[in-house]
């Protein structure tokens, strides 16, 4: 019988991890400086048509923020103003965001503490939610002395096998109240009416189930094999294909060709088959949920692991300096929870990369 969980609230400890080496401990975002992020775009601009991008720097604060100070700075509507993900606010990030060409000569007024306009230039399109390749994070850990060559093994084990794909604390809310409300109102008990918060909410609980089944697959020594009714994806072409013999596909899997998908329940994603399936039951019962309950969000199918691009580890007087890159829906804080040992940033709070928040995924 599966043991039903009740506290929601983000605990790295519940989440098997992939490495054993040491950690380094240290701490985190001591400035905004210690956290960097710049965003990867998925394409480069044609320098004309209806659309002006900004590639902005921001610091203290969020993206939403930003945008609703540029639109009225500019007398855009908001919905005319387009963004590829979400940023924190406890950062110095960059970012690509799109508006109507037609507002630009207003655009040498605009005026914001903490935010710098560094380039512009036209496309033919509005940016979109997902419209990102990846971002490039560069993350200063203080306060852990001579750990730079612990750090370093982590990250190349790290480079050779994969980073499990958690969902980190930020999806969550503070003390996992987004996941608790949004518990409510897949079961008819909230009292919320915006669609848009009620969206938002359930996606909390569809993160929910996905890093329970994968932590499970952690624990069992699956990270990297595959078992019969795995939907298995392609990482060079983003094929999808089920698997019905794991002795013959596991191999690519171990060479990083191939990676297992975890379910983010909704009508267009079906429920995992043979063994997967059982073991994607009990990760939902876990939480006392069937995949029914989800009936009203549209379902995707996410990577259990993801790769690393440019991974380096620079040793600072007080710690260290790392940097990654990772593909859109990541989380920094997956690679750093596996190099530091400890509960980071499981506070939970703001989205780090967003585009697990912005609902191309589970919508």
């Amino acid at each position: 019988m599966v043991e039903l969980i009740v506290n929601l609230a983000f605990d790295w400890a519940a989440l098997a991890a992939l490495t054993d080496t040491p950690g380094t401990g240290g701490r985190l975002r001591l400035t905004p400086e210690d956290f960097r992020v710049e965003e990867v775009p998925a394409y480069g601009l044609s320098g004309e048509g209806e659309h002006l991008y900004l590639h902005l720097e921001k610091t203290g604060h969020t993206t939403a923020h930003v945008v609703r100070e540029l639109s009225a700075q500019l007398g855009v509507r908001d919905r005319d103003v387009g963004v590829a993900g979400l940023k924190d606010r406890h950062a110095v990030t960059t970012q690509w965001v799109s508006v109507p060409a037609r507002f630009e000569e207003r655009l040498s007024t605009f005026a914001m503490d903490g935010v710098r306009v560094l380039a512009t230039g036209r496309h033919t399109n509005k940016l979109g939610l997902g419209h990102l390749r990846g971002n490039r994070f560069v993350v200063r850990v203080r306060e852990a002395p001579g750990t730079a060559g612990t750090a370093a093994a982590t990250l190349a084990l790290l480079a050779a096998r994969g980073v499990p794909n958690y969902f980190g604390p930020q999806r969550f809310g503070l003390k996992g109240l987004n996941a608790e409300e949004g518990l409510r109102v897949l079961r008819g008990e909230s009292r919320l009416r915006d669609p848009r918060v009620r969206r938002f909410l359930t996606t909390s609980v569809q993160s929910l189930v996905f890093n329970r089944f994968l932590s499970l697959r952690l624990a069992r020594g699956l990270f990297d094999r595959l078992i019969a009714g795995d939907m298995a994806k392609k990482h060079d072409t983003g094929g999808v294909f089920l698997v019905e013999d794991p002795a013959a596909e596991s191999p690519r899997a171990e060479r990083s060709e191939v990676s297992a998908t975890g379910t983010l329940f909704g009508k267009k994603a079906k429920p995992l088959t043979l063994d997967a399936g059982e073991l994607e039951r009990e990760a939902l019962s876990a939480f006392g949920l069937t995949p029914e309950v989800f009936a009203s969000r549209r379902g995707d199918r996410r990577l259990t692991r993801v790769f690393l691009e440019a991974a380096e580890v620079r040793p600072e007087e007080d710690g260290f300096v790392v940097a990654f890159t990772l593909p859109r829906g990541s989380f920094a804080t997956s690679v750093l929870r596996e190099l530091m040992k400890t509960d980071v940033d499981a506070a939970g709070g703001e989205p780090e990369d967003g585009d697990g928040e912005t609902g191309e995924e589970g919508e």
